[in-house]
């Protein structure tokens, strides 16, 4: 998480990506939307279309952007990695929104000199439901408590 804690400095913006409509695929929003207003930084909960907020996170010229996603990695369900964006665009990575980690993190990479990484969550099911799988509930509030933990660390 060092690496994570890392992209803590300088202006932050976090954009979390999900459907509550598909389970464990609400990871990213969810997260976003539990952090949104606590921390220090700027965080946009995306829900499916994430592509509706480039031109905000543009706009606000951050140094780091973290993109939180439900992925599928190969790992057990609730895991969590950090990923670089060359691993999204390189590494078969499964996403529930049409590519949309390798679109969004292309697209501000494009017009941004931030550094953006991606906090990907193995999903356990993105089936149509609303409720999160056990796994990926607990990794939500580990990952909730890490980020208010990190930022007193910080600040």
């Amino acid at each position: 998480m060092e690496h994570l804690r890392a992209h803590l400095k300088g202006k932050v913006i976090m954009l979390g990506i999900g459907s509550s409509m598909r389970r464990d695929d609400a990871a990213g929003s969810m997260l976003a939307a539990r952090l949104a207003g606590k921390l220090d930084f700027k965080v946009f909960d995306a829900g499916p279309a994430p592509e509706n907020y480039l031109g905000k996170i543009i706009s606000e010229k951050p140094d780091n952007v973290i993109v939180v996603d439900a992925v599928d990695f190969g790992g057990g369900a609730g895991e969590y990695r950090i990923l670089e964006v060359a691993d999204a665009q390189t590494v078969n990575l499964f996403s529930t929104h049409n590519a949309s980690i390798p679109m969004v993190s292309g697209y501000l990479q494009k017009n941004l000199t931030a550094d953006i990484i991606i906090l990907a969550i193995q999903p356990k099911s993105v089936s149509f439901g609303e409720a999160l799988s056990p796994e990926v509930s607990a990794a939500l509030s580990e990952l909730e408590e890490w980020f208010y933990g990190a930022i007193k660390k910080e600040g």
